[in-house]
């Protein structure tokens, strides 16, 4: 079996024996978690993905196990060049692009006042503007075809926001927002969105997968510091299976009315209805200091 790896020079010839209709899928992130799983259950159904990660070789076993189906790509969200390559080589390997997932990214354990400069912008500069980067790159040819599916891999975070992970919720707030609004601009091009929403999933991403800051202030340890040792310690416990999270994502895919939102886990599920909750609350007790806002109307 011929391995399939492509570095962002190289200039593959088309050669996929996977039927002409066959989805072809592009995924960031899948050198573990939910994009790996990703990768397998579209591949393992029989469509076309191009395998994407910073290093081609963690994802190489997972391409040679299928072919001429599978193209691994260097990509790093975070490096403009890396993304316009693997994105003209996949689109030359395969012809197009049907499917785009940005499943890319990875949490921050700090207080909002404990985060480091740095690693905030590098924490958006992945989360965000790498999002943003990869869309520019494959949304002409969705846009020239007259169709396509993106999914933005988000959070339950991007609902509802706790202690420790400011940094994170604001990075998937920014996300809902700009995938809101690409919605609404490209649905009459017949490009749909999804925003995926997930629990709890185990996978390595309150693991190996996390970042923290070095800085502890004695003022956030009850609240900001007790969540950075709460969240740490789930990790290998989570109640969401990423295998099953990812036969959702593709039922999303094929549907011919996908949502904006997709909630993933009776975790993520439960929380988000208190969060309305909440919300719904909140905005009631307000009403009357709310409408007094407006400009007297003239009788």
């Amino acid at each position: 079996m011929t391995k399939r790896t492509t570095a962002p020079n190289d200039d593959p010839a088309r050669t996929s024996d996977a039927p002409e209709g066959t989805p072809v899928w592009l995924i960031t992130g899948t050198s573990g978690g939910l994009g790996r799983a990703l990768a397998r259950h579209a591949l393992e159904r029989g469509d076309r993905v191009a395998v994407t990660a910073r290093d081609t070789a963690s994802v190489a076993g997972l391409v040679d196990a299928h072919g001429d189906r599978a193209l691994a790509l260097r990509l790093d969200v975070t490096d403009p060049e890396s993304v316009t390559a693997a994105v003209e080589a996949a689109e030359k390997e395969f012809g197009r692009i049907d499917v785009l997932v940005n499943n890319a990214g990875y949490g921050y354990l700090a207080a909002v006042e404990e985060g480091e400069d740095a690693a905030v912008r590098a924490l958006y500069d992945t989360n965000v503007h790498g999002v943003v980067t990869v869309l520019k790159a494959v949304l002409p040819g969705m846009r020239a075809r007259r169709s396509g599916r993106i999914v933005n891999i988000s959070s339950f975070g991007g609902l509802a926001a706790f202690a420790a992970t400011g940094h994170y919720h604001a990075t998937k707030f920014a996300l809902e927002g700009l995938s809101e609004s690409l919605a609404a601009e490209v649905a009459p091009l017949g490009i749909a969105v999804t925003l995926v929403e997930p629990g709890g999933l185990r996978t390595q991403w309150a693991g190996t997968s996390m970042r923290q800051s070095p800085t502890r202030f004695e003022d956030y340890e009850q609240t900001a510091g007790r969540r950075r040792a709460a969240t740490l310690a789930v990790s290998g416990r989570q109640p969401g299976d990423p295998v099953r999270a990812a036969a959702a994502i593709a039922a999303v895919v094929d549907s011919p009315t996908p949502p904006l939102r997709l909630l993933l886990g009776s975790d993520a599920l439960a929380g988000a209805r208190a969060r309305l909750e909440r919300l719904r609350h909140e905005i009631d007790a307000n009403e009357a200091l709310t409408r007094s806002t407006d400009l007297e109307q003239s009788s």
